[in-house]
């Protein structure tokens, strides 16, 4: 468990293959020390996908931890979620992300055209900060009600905007896979930013298309509910490869809790 001024914050994570990959292309980070929660889903082929998920996820980490190093000053401000400085950090660590997976490719020709999904959370005193691209997902869990907070960067999504398209024919789309924003496909991402103030009991799960496009919303909210945070990732991840586990499946689940008394 990871102290916060506000909240003291409990979180768990797990991939699994799936029932119809022979390997991994996910990665994923849950690093207490820096608060910091990250979902990879990387594409590129064999090689390709999973190096660019553990290079976005080791980046991101770095770049993090270097940051609170160089200026330790912003991440114990408790400046809340419109002052804060830290969605700046997880942009930049993004946005390195996306450089040293473009740069890597284009230097070794069998990583040609890797990139990853990236969603990822840096919390801070009662604040979370989200950066996202591509369609992993975070969720808010909340008073019983979820929440989807990022968008999806993706043609279905595109549609269903657009009203080109129902929610149901979005989710049986043979399109679904096909993302518009990925990080490390070009050299720079845009990176979308997102902050919540969080309250006791709220829970984030961080999660891949693995899992989403395989347990619906009502569902998770169900899980996380139900399920101490330890247990919560295996029980999502079980029930998605009920329903098959087509592709690479990753979970985190964060809790926030009342301060531990001193």
């Amino acid at each position: 468990m990871a102290a916060t001024q506000a909240l003291t914050i409990a979180a768990s994570g797990q991939t699994d293959v799936g029932q119809r990959r022979d390997h991994n292309e996910d990665a994923y980070l849950v690093d207490a020390d820096l608060n910091l929660f990250v979902v990879a889903d990387g594409m590129g082929g064999h090689a390709g996908g999973g190096t660019a998920s553990r290079l976005a996820v080791e980046t991101i980490r770095d770049t993090v931890r270097d940051a609170r190093e160089r200026e330790p000053e912003l991440f114990g401000a408790g400046a809340g979620v419109e002052d804060s400085p830290l969605p700046d950090v997880l942009r930049e660590a993004v946005e390195a992300a996306c450089a040293r997976i473009f740069q890597t490719a284009q230097a070794e020709p069998e990583l040609a055209g890797m990139g990853t999904t990236v969603t990822a959370a840096l919390l801070e005193g009662s604040a979370a900060f989200v950066a996202h691209v591509g369609d992993s997902r975070c969720y808010l869990v909340r008073d019983g009600r979820i929440y989807q907070v990022s968008e999806d960067h993706s043609l279905v999504n595109e549609q269903l905007k657009a009203g080109a398209i129902s929610a149901e024919e979005a989710r049986h789309s043979r399109f679904k896979n096909i993302i518009t924003r990925s990080v490390g496909f070009e050299r720079q991402v845009q990176v979308d930013l997102m902050g919540i103030e969080l309250q006791q009991d709220d829970a984030l799960v961080i999660c891949c298309d693995g899992l989403s496009n395989l347990v619906e919303d009502p569902e998770i909210l169900q899980v996380v509910e139900e399920t101490p945070v330890d247990d919560a990732p295996a029980r999502l991840i079980a029930l998605a490869n009920a329903r098959g586990g087509d592709d690479n499946i990753t979970v985190i689940v964060i809790r926030a809790r009342p301060p531990v008394a001193a």
